[in-house]
């Protein structure tokens, strides 16, 4: 019987690989090919930040790629066939550094907003 966390672990893989393939796409056309010149400079981030729906979007596509890596890495990793105790710390390692990494980019994402967008003022207060 195959093993139950290396199914659920294939399937968020899947999972957000197609959201990754939704999302860069959306992250591409928006940064780089709608803009002057190729690229946002800070004051146009900070815009384009403003729209709630572009947050979401954002956050969202930092999430599924942050679970996609970590999945990826836990795979690999796991493919040298470690010991039981190893399996855990390398899962346990893998959950920290994307817990981290997402409430990194949290916290970026907030910096970025508080700093200059009047019309998410209203979240800072």
């Amino acid at each position: 019987m195959p093993n139950k966390k290396s199914s659920w672990s294939w399937f968020w893989q899947s999972v957000t690989g197609i959201l990754l393939i939704l999302l860069v796409g959306l992250h591409m056309y928006a940064h780089h090919f709608v803009v002057e010149g190729g690229l946002r400079n800070y004051r146009q981030v900070v815009e384009y930040l403003s729209n709630p729906i572009i947050i979401v979007a954002e956050l969202a596509f930092l999430i599924s790629v942050t679970v996609h890596a970590m999945l990826g890495m836990r795979a690999i990793l796991l493919d040298l066939g470690p010991s039981p105790r190893m399996e855990r710390l390398v899962t346990q390692a893998c959950i920290v550094v994307g817990v981290l990494t997402v409430l990194y980019g949290f916290w970026l994402t907030y910096t970025i907003l508080a700093q200059g967008s009047a019309p998410t003022a209203f979240l800072f207060r």
